[in-house]
């Protein structure tokens, strides 16, 4: 299974970098990067200085949006990326939360999220994608725009693209086009459930699940096994649970309550009351206090590096491609050069 590493982009940006280019000797496969413009650093800026500084590692936001970012553009900055530094890019995107939630927005369709998977895919493999027909009435040619990246090849293996989400339309759409798949939570039964519908859906869909990889994304903290450890872990990644319960939320008000997710990953949420986007992905979010104890064990792996591994084989176990450890807290260091000795073997 391929570890990633993901990092917010507070400056110093340096540090970031650094910290990325240190990962892959640690034995990560991938660096990722969260993309909200209104709370962090512009990722895309720093990509190239770490693909500069490295030599296998791939990057991508984990994950970005068509709202905040037109398609087109980003089709444009990961082909560029690819072609200074080989294919080692991936397209990470979802609805988008924070970033929209700060501007005040609200997250973008799934019409709109499923047109920039195929854009995307399309352009940065040297093919034109045709925004319209024009055959409406009383229309012509000028009413078709044809989108192109002219010096792409064609026959350009495109970037790949992953989808991240929870309800069932996102999972039925992923099964679909992605590449890949994204889930933001590492609990293991919800894992199993979601995965199998995403390969169910792939296969009505007429596609081999294998052709998806699947990825799960969730914070991780070693500690040294004692219980005053383990306190101190659940208030560094209790953030964790409230982010996911933005999403499910969102999928609460559109289907009710369990009309989409199990209730082992909607119930936990009756008693939020809101969301402060200053403190997001941040220790002591006072936003995420409803997320209890139980919550945060389930969606994050905590605890000493064996319990690590052991959550991570059963990971492995259901399918999981790759592992992305979201490092916010304040042991970024001590926990990836862990992952890096005792789970990675780097």
């Amino acid at each position: 299974m391929d570890l990633g590493l993901v990092l917010q982009t507070d400056p110093p940006s340096q540090l970031l970098v650094d910290r990325l280019v240190r990962a892959e000797g640690q034995g990560f496969t991938h660096g990722w990067t969260f993309d909200s413009h209104l709370l962090w650093q512009e990722p895309f800026v720093l990509y190239g200085s770490v693909l500069e500084r490295t030599e296998h590692l791939t990057v991508g936001p984990l994950v970005t949006n068509p709202a905040t970012r037109d398609p087109s553009v980003l089709a444009s900055m990961f082909a560029t990326l690819d072609e200074r530094f080989g294919p080692r890019t991936v397209c990470a995107i979802g609805r988008g939360d924070s970033a929209l939630r700060t501007q005040g927005r609200p997250p973008t369709t799934l019409a709109r999220l499923e047109d920039a998977t195929t854009l995307i895919r399309t352009l940065t493999g040297g093919g034109t994608l045709d925004t319209g027909d024009g055959s409406g009435p009383g229309s012509d040619d000028s009413d078709s725009t044809v989108l192109r990246l002219p010096w792409v090849a064609p026959g350009t293996p495109p970037v790949p693209v992953w989808v991240a989400g929870y309800g069932p339309k996102a999972l039925a759409m992923a099964s679909r086009i992605a590449d890949g798949f994204v889930l933001q939570l590492a609990d293991p039964y919800l894992v199993r459930w979601t995965l199998d519908a995403v390969r169910q859906a792939a296969r009505d869909a007429g596609r081999d699940p294998a052709e998806i990889t699947m990825c799960v994304a969730a914070p991780g903290y070693v500690t040294d096994g004692s219980a005053t450890g383990l306190a101190h872990a659940r208030e560094q990644c209790r953030w964790f649970g409230g982010m996911v319960g933005n999403h499910v939320a969102d999928l609460v008000e559109r289907y009710g309550p369990g009309g989409a997710v199990p209730a082992e990953l909607s119930d936990y949420i009756a008693a939020r009351q809101g969301y402060d986007y200053r403190h997001h992905g941040r220790a002591g979010n006072a936003s995420t206090a409803f997320v209890p104890d139980a919550i945060v064990d389930r969606f994050c792996l905590l605890g000493p590096e064996a319990a690590h591994r052991e959550r991570l084989a059963e990971l492995a176990e259901l399918g999981v491609d790759q592992f992305a450890l979201y490092a916010m807290h304040d042991a970024i260091d001590a926990t990836t050069e862990s992952y890096g000795r005792a789970v990675a073997g780097g």
